[in-house]
């Protein structure tokens, strides 16, 4: 097996990119290293090859650039994350006692091809394993070529001679000529226009070669003969360019890359410094033995992997005897529910050594164990994307209690940026394997789907691994405030809340005849009819026909957007067309996205006239709770029409109001206790308006003193500094000189230095560190803080300014929440616990609770951490979620 090192690495890193978990402390990137290995692992294990190479490019400089510069000169810039990558790659493969090959003024493919030329008359079966489609050409009876399929790394579709014909119609040998006629934009290699892969094998199969193909050049008519013709020395360099050398003077041959025992001292230091900790393991498995896997050739190193248990088929005594056994003495069972919109088909269950599945037909056999298992709160049980199953199970008449672990929740947690998106996809990233999918576009798979029992196998081998990876106080987040929050959300989700549709249909027809009357208004302003959503056609009326001064400049021309309007609208007499124009086309837009909205809303309202939104704890980076499916969180606070949207919600029948329930100033409070800035803490303490107290230092005047303006100034500044907003961005939000606002931040600054230091400081230690933490632990990385990118790293320094402020108000509100529901279930309240939207809290309140509840529901947020200043609650009460507010 001979690998194209440089070209899996990069692929590798791609596929991995976008999970910032794959960086070290120090800010070193390893995602095509991680993946490169893993990849490796899964070929060892898949094709046990007694000899292994990788080949590597020495740099992007070699013969072919020198005949032809602009070789491969249509590629990008190397990303600064992939840079320092491949020689910690090359070192983790040395570690491994796997050989790597070099070679001046050529490429790894050329390298590729001497190996296979070299293996195949020594009498070896070749694997060429690369991402370069070039391989193709090194085809034959002894070599097959194992290429990246469109999931990337983690499968490699297999390449014999009829895979290669079928694909492009042409034999591996007469690949270089249809490369040549059709050219190689990966290479920067212009082929011929107008010409086709069908057409070039079709050239092919007549002639053979480019050289005979041009030779008869004017037998071929039309168009694409003329061009074939005109460019004939494209397709010859090319050709040439394209023939990988196949006699290279090498260090080694194909004997010399016998497999040979890891050096686990070695391994063990490299992976430490890479913090591989589930890769360490799965590469020492590879054991110091050598040959396939520590076993001696012709062993299966299947053994030497993890396999999964077979699956039983349980029900009744049967059952209720392995559930008994398997979560004795307290041991995790994991779960996976196998359910669709048809409902629940069965249970899959497992332990480490065993797996059963639970088929599951409501009105037959006996689930009165598996009931009592399930909602025992004491039996801990783990998932994957726990809540749709707990909902899913609830509906079916088996609520489940006793969530130990959700292994998607996990992941997300130790990587804020991107949670794994299927079970599949962790099985990748976590334990580097494949679980088979069937396609979702064939009725019938022709795979027999993997059990969800043995799904609940891997969930647990994952959870295992996963557990190995969380730093002390990010365990603690996950453990005691995470995992508990599942059930609640699943709980609220269940509830939903009350809708009185009939107010959103009189306020959709409103918002219909507003965005008509604004639309018209607009067309009388130009005299014309134009496309309201087209910013092509807009951008004709306001800068060609109105003459208005441009905006930010795109790669569409000049932009259109909501916010650069409202600027423009700034700079335009009130008098002009112009004027007139912009400003009933922003009010046609925010009635539309009104309407929109609203619409948005009936669709979600189900047949008991309560809409149910879908909510994910791990939504967002900073681990605050997200809204989908409808989003509402997005309902607009302070403008009338966002109050006659939130006056539909109601208490539903057989309760008697609702409860609303805010932080005040949370994230100041936070910023307050973290930056311990004397001044903000006094404010706080005393009671006092925080911007009007602000302002009054900032502006050198009395509080009764602080006109409306200055303390709008202030607040805006207050808010706008833990978001990393600078000179600039304060300018344009306040609308005022960059001067002023200079001058504002500085005298800011003079009176609350401990914001200033606590800021600072809060970049700088997340530099050193790679994240940043909240109160309670939870971590957030920030490996671009360190990049050469200059704007990946600015974006990276604004959000780690408010990443530790923005992250602890979550977790205090997750705490909060889940402080609440319990006293509410201690206190067999019938109130429900509906809606969290940013800092507020939604109830709907039973009869005669209200005392009850609403003592529960202040004094949980309140004392939901312990800060230097006081958590402040303000809690209100209505019919609706309108009149509820405070």
């Amino acid at each position: 097996m001979i690998i194209d090192g440089h070209s899996l690495a990069f692929r590798a890193f791609f596929a991995l990119l976008p999970a910032g978990r794959f960086v070290t402390d120090d800010g070193q990137h390893t995602e095509a290293i991680h993946g490169f290995i893993s990849m490796l692992l899964k070929l060892m294990k898949d094709h046990e090859p007694t000899h292994v190479g990788v080949a590597f490019d020495l740099s992007r400089f070699s013969f072919r650039t020198r005949e032809y510069p602009e070789y491969k000169g249509g590629r990008a810039e190397t990303p600064p994350e992939f840079i320092g990558q491949v020689p910690l790659l090359e070192e983790a493969l040395h570690a491994m006692n796997i050989t790597t090959i070099t070679k001046e003024d050529y490429e790894a493919d050329d390298i590729l091809a001497t190996l296979a030329k070299q293996g195949g008359e020594q009498g070896f079966d070749v694997l060429v394993v690369s991402g370069d489609r070039d391989s193709f050409q090194l085809v034959d009876d002894h070599t097959t070529v194992l290429y990246p399929s469109v999931l990337g790394v983690s499968e490699l579709k297999r390449y014999d001679a009829q895979a290669v014909y079928d694909k492009y119609e042409v034999w591996p040998h007469q690949y270089p000529e249809l490369a040549a006629l059709t050219g190689e934009k990966a290479d920067n290699l212009p082929g011929i226009d107008k010409v086709g892969p069908k057409t070039a094998a079709k050239w092919i199969a007549k002639w053979g070669t480019v050289e005979e193909i041009i030779a008869h050049a004017d037998e071929i008519k039309g168009v694409v003969g003329e061009r074939l013709r005109e460019q004939k020395e494209n397709a010859l360099r090319n050709r040439r360019l394209n023939a990988l050398v196949r006699d290279l003077e090498l260090p080694v041959g194909p004997a010399d890359l016998v497999r040979r025992p890891v050096d686990e001292a070695k391994v063990r230091e490299v992976f430490g410094r890479l913090q591989f900790r589930t890769l360490l393991d799965r590469v020492l498995k590879l054991g110091t033995d050598g040959a396939a896997a520590g076993l001696e050739v012709g062993e299966s190193a299947e053994e030497t992997a993890e396999a999964a248990p077979a699956v039983k088929t349980l029900a009744d005594e049967e059952l209720a005897h392995w559930l008994e056994k398997a979560s004795s003495g307290g041991a995790p069972v994991a779960v996976q529910l196998d359910h669709g919109p048809a409902g629940i088909a069965g249970f899959g269950l497992a332990t480490p050594d065993d797996s059963a599945y639970v088929p599951f037909k409501p009105g037959t056999g006996d689930y009165a164990a598996f009931e009592a298992w399930l909602t025992d709160a004491s039996k801990p049980k783990y998932f994957f994307n726990a809540k749709p199953q707990l909902e899913a199970s609830d509906r079916a008449g088996l609520p489940i209690h006793g969530v130990a672990a959700d292994t998607r929740v996990a992941g997300a947690i130790l990587n804020p940026t991107k949670a794994p998106a299927s079970l599949a996809d962790q099985v990748y990233e976590v334990l580097g394997e494949s679980l088979p999918q069937p396609d979702p576009n064939q009725l019938v798979p022709d795979s027999e789907p993997v059990s969800a029992a043995t799904q609940a196998w891997y969930v647990l081998r994952i959870a295992r691994d996963l557990d190995l990876a969380f730093a002390e106080g990010t365990k603690r987040v996950y453990e005691t405030i995470e995992v508990p929050l599942v059930e609640v959300l699943a709980r609220m989700e269940l509830t939903g809340i009350a809708v009185d549709s009939a107010v959103l249909a009189q306020l959709r027809e409103e918002l219909t005849g507003w965005a008509e009357t604004y639309q018209q208004a607009a067309y009388a302003a130009i005299g014309r009819e134009v496309n309201m959503g087209s910013p092509k056609q807009l951008q004709t009326v306001l800068f060609d026909e109105l003459h208005l001064p441009f905006t930010r400049k795109t790669k569409t021309g000049y932009s259109t957007d909501a916010e650069s309007l409202a600027d423009l609208k700034e700079q335009v007499d009130e008098d002009t067309a112009g004027y007139v124009f912009l400003d009933a086309l922003l009010k046609h837009r925010d009635a539309t996205k009104l309407k929109q909205m609203i619409e948005t809303l009936e669709k979600a309202v189900d047949s008991t006239g309560r809409i149910h939104t879908t909510y994910d704890q791990v939504g967002a980076a900073t681990g605050r709770i997200s809204s989908n499916d409808p989003n509402l969180q997005n309902i607009p606070v302070r403008s009338d029409t966002g109050k006659r949207i939130r006056s539909a919600f109601v208490a539903g029948e057989g309760y008697e109001c609702l409860l609303t329930a805010d932080y005040s100033q949370i994230e100041m409070r936070i910023m307050a206790h973290l930056s311990g800035d004397e001044g903000l803490i006094a404010a706080f303490n005393e009671g006092e308006d925080l911007h009007r107290f602000v302002g009054s230092h900032v502006f050198n005047v009395a509080p009764e003193d602080v006109t409306p303006q200055m303390r709008s100034k202030v607040k805006a500044m207050s808010y706008g500094l833990a978001y990393g907003l600078g000179p600039f961005g304060l300018a344009k939000q306040l609308r005022i000189s960059q001067g002023e606002a200079k001058q504002l931040m500085a005298e800011y600054f003079e009176r609350f230095g401990g914001v200033r230091d606590y800021l600072r400081d809060v970049v700088a230690k997340a530099k050193v560190d790679g994240y940043t933490e909240t109160i309670f632990g939870r971590r957030r990385p920030f490996p671009d803080l360190n990049s050469l990118n200059r704007v990946l790293r600015d974006n990276a320094e604004r959000a780690a300014l408010n990443s530790p402020i923005q992250g602890s108000a979550a977790d205090i509100m997750k705490i909060a929440m889940l402080n609440v529901a319990r006293d509410m279930t201690d206190a067999s309240l019938r109130s429900r616990m509906l809606l969290q939207v940013h800092d507020e809290l939604i109830f709907e309140v039973a009869p005669g609770e209200w005392d009850a509840l609403e003592q529960i529901v202040t004094h949980r947020m309140s004392t939901a951490a312990e800060l230097r200043v006081p958590l402040t609650v303000q809690v209100g009460r209505g019919a609706n979620w309108d009149q509820a507010a405070h």
